[in-house]
Formats: C-alpha cells, structure tokens, sequence
C-alpha cells in the first residue's frame, strides 16, 4: 500500500538523525504492557473476523434511491490540488505521484505512510470538485475505483481515523457526484457510502476517534435518504454526546491538548449542524454545547496573527481556516490574561505570550503529544517571532520534533522528557507519548502596567535533580517582556544530599524556535539579537546566557518541513546549586540599542 520511508528526521540542530524512540522489553515500562497486551488480542480478534470472506455482507442496509441533504465542509479549500490532479499529478503530504488521467492511484506503492493516509483519507476530493464538471466526474471515477479495489476491509484503508475523514470528505461531496453517475455508478456510490459510515459504529477505534467517527456516521446518515439514512443517524447521534463529552473539557479544550485538534472537531461539527439543518432535524442539545465551548475555546488560543497557537501535536492553522471556525461566533471571549486547556495567555498592546503549562496527554489522547514542558509562542504586534518545531500528525515521519528540543523551552543535557513509542508498539498502540511524567504548577499575578506568570517543572528532577521555573515579567507599558530561567535542586535533592543525584553537572539549552521568514542579526556584544518578522518591525532579544548562537531549525507547515532558525542559549548547570539565565524582550529602536 505504501513504501515506508526511513525514519530520519532533521536533528536540531545538526545534521538527520534517527528519531531516539524507546525499542522494546523493559524499556516499554510496565505501564505499557497490559495496553499492549490487550491491543493484541482485541487487534487480532478484529482482524479475523472483519477479514472473514463474507463480512461485507453484514455492512449492506436498505438500498437507498436518493441523497437527501449536501453538507457544507467549511473549511476553505483552493482547487490547486484538484487541477494538478487532473493535469496527471497527485500531490500529498509533500509527495508526489504521477497519476495519468484514467489511471488507478490506489494500487501504486505511495512514497510515504503519510501521502497513503491523506491518499485513502480521500483529502485530495474537496480541492477536485472545485474544478467543475470535469473535476466532479473524475472525482466520481476515483471514488468508485477505490470501492472496486477496497470494498472489502482492510487493516489500513479502514483504520478508524481514516475511515472517518474519508467519510466525512465523500458525505460532503456525495450529491453532486450522484448528480453526473449513471443509475447503477449511483447505487454504487450510496451503498459504499452506508457501508462504510456502519463500519464507524463498531469496534475497536480507541476513546480518542470516537466523536470522529460518530460525527462521520451521522453526517452520513443525513446524506443517505430513506430507512438507510436514519437508521445510521439515529445510532450515531445517540452515541455522539458521550463521545464529546469525553473529549471537550468544560472550558472548551480538546483532551488530546492539541489546538488544531479542537479546531478540526468544531469545523466538523458545523459540518454536521448544517447536515442536520438541512433536513429539518435537530441537533442534540449536546452537539450545540460542545460545539459552542470549542468556539470560545479556540478563540482564547487564537493568537494577533489569527493563527492558533501551536502546541502539543496541533499546527498554528491558516488565519482563513480558523476564521472559518469561528465564523458564528457572536462575541469574541476576552483576550487578557487567562487560562484554557492548561494554556497560559498574557498580553500588552504589542506582545501576546502563550505558554504550555500542563502535563501532555495521556493514553490513548497522546498520539500527536509532545514532551515540550513550558513551551512558548510569542507574538510581537502581528508578527509571530517566538515558535516551536510544530510538529503535527500530518509530518507522520519527523517524530523526533515531538521531542523537549523541538519547543522554545529548556533541556538538560542531550535527552528529552518523553519519547514517542516506535517499532512494534506503535504499530499496535499508535505513536503515543511514553514516559512524560512531569507536573507543571502555574502561578499568574497581575500588577499596575504589569503581569507576572511564573510557571515551574519536575520533569528534570529523576535525571538530574533539578527543578525548572520560568519567570516571565510583561511590562504592559514599554511592551517588554523580562523572564528568567531557574534551575534549582528540588527538595532531597539539594546541597549535602547530592549522593541522590547521577551528575553533580549538566550541560543546559534554552531554545527559541523563529518562525520562518523571520530575520535574526546578532549584535557585537554577542548578547543581543534583532529580530524582524514579516511587517519590518524589529524587536532586541537580549540574554545574559554564557553562549549565544543562532544556529538551523525547522517548522512543519501544512504538513511540510521548512527550514527556520533558533536562537539557542547554551551553559552548565550544578545540580547541587542554582542556575539563572536571564532574557528578554524589547521594541528596537529605544536609546541604548546594541549595535
């Protein structure tokens, strides 16, 4: 189905490296073993029985003679990728695959697992019905193709997450492809449709797809008219509230703590309330109330930019996507300071600051987590400078990026926090976080033309000892932001009982990841760095850290991996003693700039 690419990914910095995951035996930890124990078996007891040669047969439903509603996907689509497509190319997570008219891309070995997901994702269907008629009747083509080749299920094409966004994607584009078939490539296409939206409503899938693949099921049974359509609703709908429920917190945060996952349910559910509308039905009262808590939710982590802050496995997103989420939403929550999904946000008139202030998901919710305690994102006017790697589930082979150096924070010594599991053990529990069993405790104050926001970690204290405690200090006037780094010796750790510690030193590196386009010039005193972003507005970086460099990085966007920089402040630390290193962060331009 697809050839796997070797797992390299671009270090940081420095040259490609093997992504450092956990291999097997003990160091999976005891924690893992009853899950792997029991994906085994459930895995293996699924796998026989949906192979069965007659199972197929237990997926058909009443046959359907029309399509009732035509749901609007609200996400903004460009039909770029649908004209290469019809021009021969297939273009996909950053891969390409020739793909001449009348030809079958279904049974060609893809270049990466990643353009194989986004492949049977069917993601390439909304950009080619933008491209008119001919778009429409070669996406009909495609579609029944894949029917012909997968009808049957299969581990792959009918993973639960993909099974639920190919879903969604052709119940958004089934009416209009209905509208250019013949009679029988109609039939076809309806009963592929309920076929697949009834293998949503069985196990397994995991807790963490379950509101996907409820919201696919009922988004297809408000497409599929007669008996069909509302057998299949009234089962999803039924089971939805509790999937979201589950998964949307009371303040709106999506439990996986990933901003672009909270974003993609809300667009999904608009979807899913414009289905339902459409066909006179109401939503559940449930559906209405998630929905409403993500808008607010992700309105809190939109940053000046319009983007969304960039944590745990969740991309910034375009300004046009989030817009679109948030497009019925009447009055914009209050954008001071605040707290949301364990995300702290403080701000001036020109500087915005977010920071991760909570553990990473857990279990199965941990598949995109990143080991990335105390990270930042930092917006200067509307310019983005501060950033992270960004890694999201899309870039499927730069896990490495999930790792504590792939974040504007702070490591010891050349490790990480968490590691995301490889091997076997991905393949049978997804590439969930494994070993981030840190704490964070947050404490935020505000003053007179000031905030404070001082946020402390333990990750580092069963390594080295040691405590890590970042102070920041928003000069809500000057627009200055001071903050500090402490490492310090937790209690039992400290001065005349280091014989608990491993090391009585650790090399440390503060990092700060630049979003790309940003210019970085370091100043004569080799403290001081300006920054540019995209509006020629410069701002001083300044530090009173041993070593200061600007060296290589990269940032996934959409998926892709583009090159950036990072400024990295780099000392040692004791471990028996305090370590401070001091920053901060200021408009040029003021008497007294380096030069």
């Amino acid at each position: 189905m697809f050839q796997p690419l070797a797992d390299m990914t671009p270090g940081l910095p420095g040259a490609p490296v093997r992504t450092p995951v956990k291999t097997a035996g003990a160091a999976a930890g005891p924690s893992l073993w009853p899950a792997i124990i029991g994906r085994v078996l459930t895995r293996q007891l699924w796998v026989e029985l949906y192979g069965l040669p007659g199972y197929s047969l237990t997926l058909k439903g009443p046959k359907v003679a029309a399509f009732a509603a035509s749901p609007r996907d609200m996400r903004p689509h460009e039909p770029t990728l649908g004209k290469l497509l019809l021009g021969g190319r297939l273009t996909l997570a950053g891969a390409s695959l020739e793909a001449p008219p009348h030809a079958d891309p279904f049974n060609r070995a893809c270049p990466s697992k990643a353009f194989a997901v986004e492949l049977h994702s069917f993601a390439w269907l909304p950009s080619l019905m933008l491209n008119g008629e001919r778009g429409v009747r070669e996406a009909l083509r495609l579609v029944l193709h894949w029917d012909a080749g997968f009808r049957r299920w299969s581990p792959f094409a009918w993973d639960a997450r993909i099974l639920a966004r190919r879903v969604i994607n052709l119940s958004v584009a089934a009416r209009r492809l209905g509208a250019v078939a013949a009679d029988g490539d109609r039939a076809a296409l309806a009963d592929s449709l309920g076929r697949q939206a009834r293998q949503l409503l069985r196990p397994p899938g995991g807790v963490a797809t379950k509101a996907d693949r409820y919201i696919a099921a009922a988004l297809a049974g408000c497409v599929l008219a007669g008996s069909a359509g509302q057998s299949l609703r009234r089962r999803a709908l039924a089971r939805l509230p509790g999937a979201l429920a589950a998964t949307v917190g009371p303040d709106g945060g999506h439990a996986s703590r990933s901003p672009e996952a909270a974003l993609e349910l809300r667009l999904d559910l608009l979807t899913l309330e414009d289905a339902l509308n459409q066909i006179s039905e109401p939503a559940p009262p449930a559906v209405h109330e998630a929905s409403g808590r993500l808008a607010e939710a992700l309105a809190r982590m939109t940053l000046p930019d319009g983007r969304l802050a960039a944590f745990q496995g969740g991309g910034p997103a375009g300004a046009p996507r989030v817009a679109a989420a948030l497009s019925d939403l009447e009055k914009a929550p209050e954008s001071g300071p605040g707290e949301v999904n364990g995300y702290r946000r403080i701000a001036s008139p020109l500087l915005t600051v977010m920071a991760d202030a909570a553990s990473p998901a857990k279990g199965g919710w941990g598949e995109a987590a990143c080991a990335q305690p105390l990270a930042l994102e930092i917006v200067c006017g509307r310019d983005r400078l501060i950033s992270s790697a960004a890694w999201t589930p899309r870039a499927l082979e730069r896990q490495a990026l999930r790792l504590t150096p792939g974040a504007s924070t702070l490591t010891l010594g050349d490790g990480s926090l968490g590691e995301p599991l490889g091997g076997w053990r991905a393949e049978l529990l997804g590439p969930r976080l494994f070993g981030a069993d840190y704490h964070v405790n947050a404490e935020h104050r505000e003053g007179e033309g000031a905030v404070w926001l001082e946020l402390e970690h333990d990750g580092w204290v069963k390594p080295y000892g040691l405590l890590h405690q970042r102070r920041l200090y928003l000069d809500q006037r000057l627009d200055e932001l001071r903050a500090e780094e402490r490492l310090h010796p937790a209690p039992g750790h400290g001065r005349g009982e280091s014989q608990q510690v491993r090391v009585i030193a650790a090399p440390y590196a503060v990092r700060f990841h630049l979003e790309p386009g940003v210019q970085a010039s370091l100043a004569r005193d080799r403290r001081s760095i300006l920054l540019r972003g995209h509006s020629g507005r410069g701002w001083w970086f300044r530090t009173d850290g041993p070593d200061v460099a600007i060296e290589p990085s990269v940032h996934v966007e959409d998926g892709l991996t583009r090159r950036a920089t990072q400024i990295v402040v780099r000392g040692s630390a004791r471990t028996d003693a305090e370590t401070r290193i001091r920053w901060k962060l200021s408009p040029a331009g003021g008497a007294g700039d380096p030069v």
